[in-house]
């Protein structure tokens, strides 16, 4: 069981490692070292939250059906790896657009595939699975510190300028978990698959008043999740924060290490003490908080530690949010009640809100260059506006909602 466990952190190890190798820097890369617009940035990033709306239909059920999962992963990280190696190479939106959405639809499903791999081969999933799930963000952190390294001390100046080096490092992350996908335990096909449009059963909990309050609220919080996502970097990067190119990787991996400190110390203690409402409510307000401090961008030494806001941005909100579905949704719907607030939140979201965040990014750059205080207030007074909203009119539940047929 202990062999089966180190394979099963191996494998979440490099899952996150490959995205985290790209995700945070490569919106500097495409800006800065490719020219492009705010809006194309934009797009690159909203193809994998629209990649994770479909993800269900593409992998999940050729794995519940047809296909044992392990060795699913293995061809879909095989492919996205070589895909990720030729994207690295690309200077131009239109090929790079392509590309990085085939891509996108060969990674998005072994996002839930990897979930599925680890719960069903282990005794107990509720004890176990955050143990193994937590080498995830240690994997994203770790791809940070690779990437800061190789800038450091390989000739990446040489390649920087013919590939994006976040692109190669995520591609042959990709290609190693693909071969590592093989020693995974073998788990079979379900031939019972679960639809992919399961999701459609739970939409009889929106005509509750406070579930539709809290969907609206999550949809909109995810939107501004991407002003963090793709706009951090090239703002660090900036004269206005001057954080070299070199260090980006690493000082981004800073919102990880809180992730991980948040999740393990303050996440249950504040569900104790202060219950599922104020937890929730602590985790939108912690958005505007760093969004104010991007957008006054001074002192740079309080701006960096900002990112530490991340820890509780995301986990009282986002982890939270999950935890307070599976509480209230009815048992015989709660893995389509988990279902909808995925794709609304990181598929819908996520996707309209990359398109907003570089739109927004485009809108407030002239031949002066970008001006950062008026590109973060409008994620600042999306995040207030969610808050007020959310403590106004949104009512915890403390049972399983009473909802009708459909």
């Amino acid at each position: 069981m202990r062999s089966k466990k180190v394979q099963l952190g191996i494998m979440m190890f490099l899952q996150y490692a490959i995205w985290g190798a790209w995700a945070p820097v490569l919106s500097s890369y495409l800006l800065n070292d490719l020219g492009f617009s705010g809006s194309e940035v934009g797009w690159i990033y909203a193809l994998l939250p629209l990649a994770t709306i479909i993800a269900p239909i593409i992998g999940g059920q050729v794995a519940d059906r047809y296909f044992a999962s392990e060795k699913v992963i293995a061809f879909l990280q095989l492919g996205g790896g070589l895909l990720l190696l030729f994207a690295a190479r690309i200077t131009d939106f239109d090929t790079l657009a392509v590309v990085m959405l085939f891509y996108c639809l060969l990674y998005a499903p072994t996002l839930a595939l990897t979930n599925s791999v680890a719960m069903i081969n282990m005794e107990d999933s509720e004890k176990e699975f955050g143990a193994i799930r937590v080498w995830g963000t240690l994997g994203w952190i770790a791809a940070g510190w690779m990437l800061t390294g190789w800038r450091w001390f390989g000739e990446t100046d040489a390649i920087a300028a013919m590939q994006g080096d976040m692109l190669f490092l995520a591609g042959v992350l990709s290609l190693v978990m693909g071969l590592q996908a093989f020693l995974l335990p073998h788990t079979p096909p379900q031939k019972e698959g679960v639809s992919p449009w399961a999701f459609l059963e739970s939409l009889k909990m929106l005509k509750v008043k406070d579930f539709a309050v809290f969907v609206g609220i999550t949809f909109v919080v995810a939107t501004e999740l991407e002003f963090y996502y793709i706009l951090t970097a090239p703002f660090l990067e900036s004269d206005v924060i001057g954080v070299s190119s070199r260090n980006i990787p690493a000082v981004m991996t800073i919102a990880q290490f809180a992730e991980i400190f948040v999740m393990a110390f303050f996440l249950s203690w504040s569900l104790k003490k202060y219950g599922m409402r104020r937890t929730l409510a602590f985790g939108v307000i912690a958005w505007p908080i760093r969004y104010i401090i991007f957008a006054f961008g001074a002192p740079a030494w309080l701006v960096i530690a900002s990112l530490a806001l991340h820890g509780f941005c995301y986990v009282f909100f986002f982890v939270a949010a999950f935890i307070y579905v599976d509480k209230v949704a009815p048992p015989d719907i709660r893995a389509s009640a988990q279902s909808l607030i995925a794709i609304i939140a990181l598929g819908f979201g996520r996707f309209l809100g990359s398109l907003f965040a570089g739109w927004i990014r485009d809108v407030f750059t002239t031949e002066a260059g970008t001006n950062w205080t008026y590109v973060f207030l409008v994620p600042c007074a999306l995040t207030i506006f969610c808050a007020v909203a959310f403590l106004l009119f949104f009512r915890e539940e403390s049972e399983p909602l009473a909802v009708g047929s459909a």
